[in-house]
């Protein structure tokens, strides 16, 4: 321990901690940044102090505390403990505590000023989790308000495509190189187009062979490192133990291993991206790495967040190769090739911006504030908090204006996402008020959602047939909600009921053969020989977007009549007043709603004239601005406010496109309506009046004087003018009645010529300009040839610059 190279940087990492209040620590993989700081700090601490260091991950945090509390020559608890999800080892006696899960941010929202905490370590920063952002933002606005002594310590294995120093300017940054053997590189590519497991076994078994000591090996999921495992029993000699090590094993099976073997002993542990930081696991000189791993991801348009197998980045094939030089020279097994090695990502994305944004939507609100304003390294998407917000209404978490709820503070106090928390709360309330059996069954649903288990089979299959393996972790939430007792068995009865109350969202009525209405106004399909199909309603539990369309995978049949009874806040009456796209008239009728499901439809007859123009409205935003009655007059007006509007700012003139002024017809279409009920009868509307309408009397004057629509030639002939948005106005004159005009006629003050359109005598087109100079003095010669040839009964002088300018054939000049 005393070699690691981060004992040489202590001295200032202690002098930053006690002057800073801010520290940034880049420590590479090996430098000891996890396990030597924060006992080191500890040390530094007077009195009955205390350190909370956030881990991202529940392996890492039990493992971390279990290896300092060795250190001191004690049980995990005393000095040192943990707390994860469903796991704590503290005592009075703590003082170094490690947590995870969001536990840091639910110790803030209790308690704001951390009592009793001298220093906050936020740990492997670089993996960028959703609660490690937002606890981070909560502690920054803490210190900054109210404990100016906290002291803020961020560590990162890099600081690449971070800028925290953005985000803690006044923070102090020391650098650590890490301690690594060289590392052999060999290129295995496999073909993911066929079976994968025998590819990567065939690569451990060659690794075995010409290798020394054990091997990790990185794969996507649990199910993959399942598979292998059983695929390398009867290939291996009997030294050699298989050993799985992921997130949910038991602790003692994480033991075996990470710690190290036998004498005369080798193992192959079969991992996934847990073992990229912090762990480290004895007894490794050989890497193989898969190149992929499981990442979740939302997905705006189903509300589904998923898990996909995808490429790793950069950093993280750097962080797996860097296991194998931890005790020695290592070797490092990539299954892809170099082309691909270069084509990697840097970094991957931060989970702020590929997550369901609605708990982080819940702790701003119950900060008393919003995440636009939280203290954030990545700006939350605004789809995704769009999506979040409209979430947590369907669940009364979020009242109309995005304010929370009463419900929603309940909601908040309970360490899971909002959904199963408002399956949690609602279960209780039902359970107090007859319905037995329901929390216990809410609390299996819950465990089965944690574990990602969810198959095609209906929910009320899925719980009796995984009852058994889900008790311990539905036992937890048992506890939680219950105090005490042990858990019943499992019923099943009111399923549906408890499905409907996490996804209310997504129950859904049969409107084709496979093809359903969700309550969120989205249309889904089940997958075809679902168990559910045929079923009038039920509600979507699993969605998935395919090349197909939105498909439903996991579904519970639904009892509506059931559930209007036990949840009828989810039903609603509302008059409608809308447009009938096909009837092509307004349509008014009562609605029993759920959500955009109509259940039962009564038509209005007795509208008021404002109601009928409303619906109006919206038939116009249907059809666009072109079911307007134009003429070249309005068409002209319009054109011109828009020109004026980009050519001349001074005026201050409100903007004219499209989008602006269908998202304003409320203010400048609809007091004309009065009355009008149909598409047809908006041509009695003069559009021109109501155009001009829009803008001042003095806006108008300057609008007619500035961009006037007509141009009076040499002649004396007034010609309209055409305005195009975008364009240089065209000027369409015959070629003789520009006669000695040597400057380009302008408008808007001077600052755009106009686009000339030189006509023959018979209005056909013959030459286009923005320099009439130019024109006289080049192409005229070829244009007065071929003129004088087709007519010659008009005027084609030599020099056009002194000649007079006419509108009348040579005889009558």
């Amino acid at each position: 321990m005393s070699q690691l190279p981060i004992h040489e940087l202590l001295p200032q990492i202690a002098q930053a901690c006690q002057t800073s209040g801010q520290l940034i620590l880049q420590a590479s993989p090996g430098a000891g940044k996890s396990t030597v700081v924060p006992l080191f700090l500890l040390q530094q601490l007077s009195g009955s102090g205390r350190i909370i260091m956030l881990e991202p991950r529940r392996l890492a945090a039990r493992n971390i505390a279990l290896y300092l509390a060795q250190q001191l020559g004690e049980p995990v608890g005393q000095q040192v403990g943990y707390r994860v999800r469903g796991e704590q080892k503290t005592s009075k006696a703590t003082r170094l505590e490690i947590v995870t899960e969001g536990i840091l941010t639910r110790m803030l929202q209790h308690d704001p000023e951390l009592s009793g905490i001298d220093l906050l370590i936020f740990d492997e920063f670089h993996e960028r989790s959703l609660q490690a952002d937002t606890a981070l933002a909560f502690a920054l606005e803490s210190q900054a308000a109210l404990r100016p002594d906290l002291t803020i310590l961020v560590m990162s294995a890099t600081l690449e495509g971070l800028p925290l120093q953005q985000l803690l300017p006044e923070a102090a940054l020391l650098s650590c190189p890490g301690r690594a053997y060289p590392i052999s590189y060999h290129y295995r590519p496999v073909n993911r187009q066929q079976p994968l497991v025998p590819q990567w076994g065939s690569v451990v078994l060659d690794a075995v062979q010409n290798e020394n000591g054990s091997l990790l090996v990185f794969l996507p999921g649990a199910g993959e490192i399942d598979r292998l495992a059983e695929w390398l029993q009867s290939r291996l000699p009997a030294e050699i133990a298989v050993l799985p090590l992921y997130g949910r094993l038991p602790f003692a099976e994480q033991q075996r291993a990470i710690l190290p073997c036998t004498a005369g002993k080798r193992k192959i542990v079969l991992t996934t991206n847990v073992a990229e930081t912090s762990l480290t696991i004895e007894g490794i000189h050989v890497v193989i790495d898969s190149g992929l791993e499981r990442r979740s991801s939302f997905d705006l348009k189903s509300g589904v967040t998923r898990l996909e197998t995808r490429q790793i980045a950069k950093a993280s094939a750097t962080q797996r190769a860097g296991r194998a030089g931890r005790l020695g020279p290592g070797v490092c097994y990539r299954l892809w090739n170099e082309e691909q090695q270069d084509r990697l990502d840097e970094q991957s994305p931060a989970e702020i911006l590929r997550s369901d944004l609605a708990s982080l939507l819940l702790e701003a609100a119950l900060w008393g504030s919003a995440p636009e304003d939280l203290l954030l390294l990545d700006k939350p998407p605004a789809p995704a908090l769009a999506a979040g917000r409209q979430l947590l209404q369907w669940l009364d978490v979020f009242d109309e204006q995005n304010h929370l709820t009463a419900k929603g503070r309940q909601l908040a106090l309970l360490p899971c996402e909002p959904r199963m928390g408002h399956l949690l709360s609602g279960a209780q309330v039902l359970e107090q008020q007859g319905h037995q059996g329901l929390l216990a069954a809410a609390c299996y649903l819950v465990a089965l959602q944690e574990e990602r288990v969810l198959g095609n089979d209906p929910v009320s299959v899925q719980l009796q047939r995984l009852s058994h393996s889900l008790r311990p972790a539905a036992q937890r939430w048992w506890q939680r909600m219950q105090g005490n007792g042990a858990l019943p068995a499992c019923p099943v009865a009111e399923t549906d009921i408890l499905t409907a109350m996490a996804w209310p969202d997504r129950i859904a009525r049969k409107s084709g053969e496979l093809r359903y209405q969700l309550a969120n106004g989205q249309r889904a399909d089940l997958v075809p020989d679902h168990p559910c199909q045929g079923k009038e309603w039920l509600v979507a539990v699993s969605l998935q977007q395919t090349d197909q369309g939105l498909r439903i995978f996991t579904a519970e049949p639904l009892d509506i009549t059931t559930l209007e009874k036990t949840e009828p806040q989810l039903f609603r009456e509302e008059t409608y007043l809308g447009w009938d796209s096909k009837e092509e008239r307004v349509r008014a009728e009562k609605q029993f709603r759920l959500g955009a499901i109509v259940l039962k439809r009564q038509p209005l007859t007795d509208l008021s004239a404002e109601q009928k123009a409303q619906c109006l409205l919206e038939g116009i935003r249907v059809h666009g601005l072109s079911c307007l009655p134009w003429n070249t007059d309005s068409e002209q007006w319009l054109q011109r406010w828009r020109c004026a509007a980009e050519w001349l700012p001074e005026l201050a003139l409100p903007a004219a496109d499209d989008v602006t002024l269908l998202a304003g017809l409320e203010q400048w279409l609809l007091p004309h309506l009065d009355g009008l009920s149909r598409l047809e009868e908006l041509k009695r509307l003069s559009l021109l009046t109501i155009l001009r309408g829009c803008l001042s009397w003095p806006q108008q004057q300057k609008l007619d004087e500035l961009l006037p629509v007509y141009f009076t030639a040499p002649t004396g002939s007034r010609i309209a003018l055409r305005y195009e948005a975008g364009r240089s106005p065209v000027l369409a004159v015959r070629i003789q009645e520009m006669f000695g005009q040597s400057e380009t006629p302008k408008v808007a003050n001077g600052k755009v010529a106009l686009q000339i359109e030189l006509l023959s005598p018979a209005k056909r087109p013959l030459q286009i300009t923005q320099d009439l100079v130019a024109f006289w003095q080049g192409a005229y010669s070829e244009v007065k040839k071929e003129g004088k040839g087709r007519y010659p009964k008009h005027y084609w002088p030599d020099d056009p610059l002194q000649a007079m300018p006419t509108k009348t054939v040579k005889r009558l000049m």
